[in-house]
């Protein structure tokens, strides 16, 4: 049981404000449904969401291995069930999810230390951002940047407020753990 002063809002009290939204992408998750406490901020928060969810140069695998690390530094259960189930969609093994929690090889353990770098030393360096680009494309090299910010910007809130994970994500992490995941 939660005593977060924002928990995830109810259909019943959501904000005539962003009444439009509620059966988008902000009514089905409890993260922006948390969010939805502060209607300008969510539809503000709508057009970014789109570009880094929907159509980020990384592409959606490589999408969840930034979103996956993040998630891991930080600490955010929400965040790690929800892309743990996301990346099983998208056919990565567990093996490899698992994986982003340690020091991975290829491709991979390139984008995890980008991660960690930005986590770090709240900057890539010249050599590890010119290795990105080589890889990646240097859109990409943005894209996963802005990336680790917009998801460690959902960490906060979400550690902040104690959102609960969606039941259906905590039903699948349930039934099918991930070794060692985090809980908290």
């Amino acid at each position: 049981m939660t005593t977060s002063p924002c928990p995830p809002i109810s259909d019943a009290d959501w904000p005539e404000a962003i009444a439009e939204m509620k059966t988008g992408f902000a009514g089905a998750l409890n993260v922006y449904r948390t969010m939805a406490h502060h209607p300008a901020l969510l539809k503000a928060w709508a057009p970014l969401r789109q570009h880094v969810v929907k159509d980020s140069a990384l592409g959606p695998v490589r999408s969840e291995v930034v979103i996956l690390r993040a998630a891991h530094r930080m600490g955010s259960p929400y965040e790690w069930a929800h892309h743990v189930s996301r990346a099983r969609v998208l056919g990565m093994s567990d093996a490899r999810i698992a994986a982003l929690r340690g020091q991975p090889e290829g491709e991979d353990g390139l984008i995890v230390r980008a991660v960690d770098a930005l986590f770090d030393d709240k900057r890539l360096s010249l050599a590890l951002e010119a290795e990105l680009a080589a890889a990646l494309g240097r859109e990409a090299v943005f894209d996963l940047i802005a990336t680790v910010g917009f998801y460690s910007v959902l960490g906060y809130m979400l550690m902040t407020y104690e959102t609960p994970i969606d039941e259906a994500i905590a039903t699948e992490m349930a039934e099918k753990p991930l070794a060692n995941n985090i809980d908290r």
